[in-house]
């Protein structure tokens, strides 16, 4: 710690923007009026006590002199090696400054109490490790400046307080920095600092020196590889004397393989001209490498490679029966393409106006029902070359048309890259999950797209990237998607659409047993003798363990089977040979979760009320079973009004209205006590409210809901219903219906009511699953209510 003692009373020498720690010994000039001031007061006190003189050395920073200076006596006063007057003066002690006084000579005197320094004996081993660090330090930039005698005066220092006031030598510390050393009093603290600046210090020219060695090396090799491309150039000419020819160099050989190329003649003239750059170019420049990608590029696309297309249009057939089950309609569309391509070919037609007979179709339909394994079971019957570009998330429409040549690392866009992968100008090309593009400030990639899908102009298309023309007209564009409406209405119009609307229960045993379970035996490590699956097990797994449009969730639940058996197995829990039953399956993977809706107790059923009603539904999964829910709030809150829940949208919103003007209108008609609508406020809600819902199909459920609501007779449980009301009592069409009666024989519905309107979609519904269901199609909504309404043997008392 430090303290204050030993009053002195001294001449002011003051140091503009200079600092001197205790230990130092500095010349000074006699020149400066403050300076030779000081020190001619300090000599005229000295005559009288007969000691050396002594000055207190002040910094004076802007003007302000700091709070502490150092005791300095004059060692000696005499000529500096310019001639000038000087004297040389040695730092001794700290001493805080305090109140002026009166001293002989011109000098200022003040009064100051020395700064005393101690520290405990023994050092601690903190201490001792930071003095050790200091010397390293220290001794590692002397060292670099080649100061090697100093290297030996400051290792021989063992003083703390000595050692970190030697470092106001250093010529990196800022005068801020050195009037900081020079105020703190207690000598760790001070040695610190000391370490920390000379650390960062050393830290910094490390950097710098690296920098500099990295320029320079990047210099020296540059310089080395232009003096050997140099040498190599004069030696390539020499041989080229002795030989008597010219050899060969990079641009002759890129002229040989586009002249030696097959390429269409417009793009052999584009070619052709890049080749001229290039030998214009010198080797150095950046543009001889763009042109050299750009060449490789163009030769290696497939300009005149074609696959022939197998017209054995019974053995394509079979090809798509045997690997997909169901899925008739993209099916017979694959098949009167093949048709007409193989008679188009008999006649001599494979090419008209420049356009040859691809095909762009677009299968639209939930997750998991097998669209994208569809496109290479497609190529497989064709006999053409399968290549898959997934679209999900791009949203960059150079990713489409490829970037212009002037961007580094530019590269030709998927169309291009997709042909070139493929090997030939008419494969099958997927484009997976084409709703899912996006579109930023870097364009719109479904926009892009518009050309490409465009038969009337995709045998012209141009990539930025190569800037000719290629003929996209043979290839077969298949375009997969989840949701219709997420897909841009010009680009729908260019494409042929066909709906995958999911499989049948029937059609799903038919795939786990033919595809899926094999797969999944493999996987398992099972030989395909030692598990099967009953057909009981398959049907009872496909309807009520899981209940979606696709098979993915059902392949998973196969294999889940699989995965037990065979852990059982390896257990020595269970013997095989082992054939799986629907009996047996709660013990292997617990109970069903889709239990139907008529298999529940009739006491749990969610129309065990009235004001339930089952409607149908179209989501991005398929189709689903939605039920509305319908009650009316007591007189005593007060004002009649409709509040809706659910997460529903504007349409949706409005057939509520409509189900309930009618009620209102139309309601004694129908035999119903619309008095209380009056009255009491109406309230309708779909479950499953954190799922948006949205459309007009669900307004004979809401009438059918509160119609029951208010007769307090029970809605059918085998019954459900889709269809648009309107304000006189119309069922109007909807859409989906397929998908609608698909979900309603998975729920276990036996009676479905639908739109009039809508009975020519029937025929897209397959056979097995209208004959499982009574199709009631109606044209007023009292036909509804007819068919879904229970007959009241009993008044139920209304729900309040």
């Amino acid at each position: 710690m430090a303290s204050t003692s030993n009053p002195l009373t001294l001449p002011v020498l003051p140091l503009d923007d200079e600092v001197v720690l205790p230990g130092m010994v500095v010349p000074l000039d006699l020149s400066h009026a403050d300076v030779r001031a000081a020190v001619e007061a300090a000599q005229a006190a000295a005559r009288s006590s007969g000691n050396k003189p002594q000055v207190l050395l002040v910094p004076r920073i802007d003007g302000t002199y700091a709070a502490i200076g150092v005791l300095g006596t004059v060692e000696q006063v005499g000529r500096l090696s310019d001639g000038d007057p000087g004297a040389l003066i040695r730092g001794r002690d700290r001493v805080r400054i305090g109140a002026g006084t009166t001293g002989p000579g011109a000098a200022l005197w003040v009064e100051g109490a020395s700064v005393e320094e101690t520290l405990p004996d023994p050092l601690p081993g903190a201490v001792t490790e930071l003095v050790k660090e200091y010397k390293a330090l220290a001794t590692s930039w002397l060292k670099k400046r080649g100061a090697w005698q100093v290297v030996d005066r400051v290792q021989q220092i063992e003083d703390v307080s000595a050692l970190a006031d030697n470092s106001g030598y250093s010529p990196f510390l800022t005068t801020a920095q050195k009037v900081e050393l020079l105020e703190t009093a207690d000598p760790v603290a001070r040695l610190k600092l000391a370490v920390k600046w000379l650390s960062e210090h050393l830290a910094e020219q490390d950097v710098a020196e690296s920098i500099a060695k990295d320029v320079q090396e990047g210099v020296d090799k540059q310089q080395r590889e232009f003096l050997l491309r140099r040498q190599l150039d004069a030696v390539r000419k020499e041989l080229r004397e002795i030989n008597g020819k010219d050899g060969e160099d990079e641009s002759d050989d890129y002229r040989a393989r586009v002249e030696a190329a097959d390429l269409p003649e417009k793009v052999r003239e584009a070619a052709l001209k890049e080749v001229d750059k290039l030998e214009r170019s010198s080797d150095q420049s950046p543009e001889g490498s763009w042109i050299r990608t750009w060449l490789d590029t163009v030769l290696e696309l497939p300009w005149t490679e074609r696959t022939e297309d197998q017209y054995d249009i019974q053995g394509a057939k079979a090809v798509l029966d045997a690997e997909h089950a169901g899925l008739d309609d993209v099916k017979e569309r694959i098949t009167e393409y093949l048709a007409v391509r193989k008679r188009r070919a008999e006649r001599g037609l494979g090419v008209v106006g420049g356009r040859r007979g691809g095909a762009v179709l677009a299968l639209v339909g939930p997750p998991g029902v097998g669209k994208t394994s569809l496109g290479e079971s497609v190529a497989h019957a064709m006999g053409r070359k399968f290549v898959r570009v997934a679209l999900g998330g791009v949203r960059d429409e150079a990713e489409i048309r490829g970037h212009r040549r002037t961007y580094v690392g530019a590269l030709p866009g998927r169309i291009v890259r997709a042909i070139k992968e493929a090997g030939s100008m008419n494969p099958v090309v997927l484009l997976d999950e084409i709703d899912k593009v996006g579109s930023d400030f870097r364009g719109d990639p479904a926009a892009a797209l518009l050309e490409v899908l465009d038969p009337a102009q995709n045998h012209t298309f141009r990539d930025h990237y190569l800037e000719v023309e290629l003929d996209l007209s043979d290839v077969v564009f298949l375009a997969t998607a989840n949701v219709l409406e997420a897909i841009p209405e010009a680009l729908l119009d260019r494409m042929e659409l066909v709906r995958l609307d999911g499989y049948t229960e029937d059609e799903k045993v038919v795939i786990a047993r033919d595809h899926l379970l094999p797969r999944q035996l493999e996987r398992a490590g099972l030989e395909p003798g030692e598990v099967a699956l009953d057909d009981s097990a398959l049907r009872k797994l496909a309807g009520e363990y899981t209940r979606e449009a696709g098979v993915r969730n059902l392949e998973r639940s196969v294999a889940r089977l699989l995965r037990k058996v065979a852990a059982q197995s390896e257990l020595g829990e269970r013997k095989l040979p082992f054939t799986i039953t629907d009996g047996d399956l709660r013990a292997l993977i617990g109970r069903p979760h889709h239990v139907p809706e008529s298999a529940q107790d009739p006491a749990e059923r969610r129309t065990a009320v009235p004001g339930v009603a089952t409607g149908l539904a179209v989501t991005g999964a398929g189709g689903d079973v939605l039920f509305v829910e319908a009650s009316l709030a007591d007189k005593e809150t007060g004002g009649a009004g409709l509040t809706l829940t659910g997460q529903l949208g504007d349409v949706m919103k409005e057939s509520a209205q409509i189900a309930l003007s009618f009620l209102r209108s139309h309601g004694a008609e129908l035999e119903l006590p619309v008095g209380d609508l009056k009255d009491r406020s109406v309230h309708i809600h779909f479950p499953a409210g954190a799922v948006p819902k949205d459309g007009p199909s669900a307004g004979i459920t809401m009438t059918t809901a509160l119609a029951s609501l208010l007769s307090g007779r029970l809605v059918r449980t085998d019954v459900a219903m889709t269809g648009e009301v309107s304000l006189t009592g119309r069922v109007l069409p909807i859409g989906g219906l397929k998908q609608k009666l698909l979900a309603a024989h998975r729920a276990g519905t036996t009676t479905v009511v639908i739109p009039k309107r809508n009975e020519a979609d029937l025929d897209d519904v397959p056979a097995e699953i209208l004959d499982k269901l009574e199709i009631h199609p109606v044209t007023d909504v009292r036909q509804v209510l007819e068919i879904a309404l229970a007959p009241a043997e009993v008044r139920v008392p209304m729900a309040a």
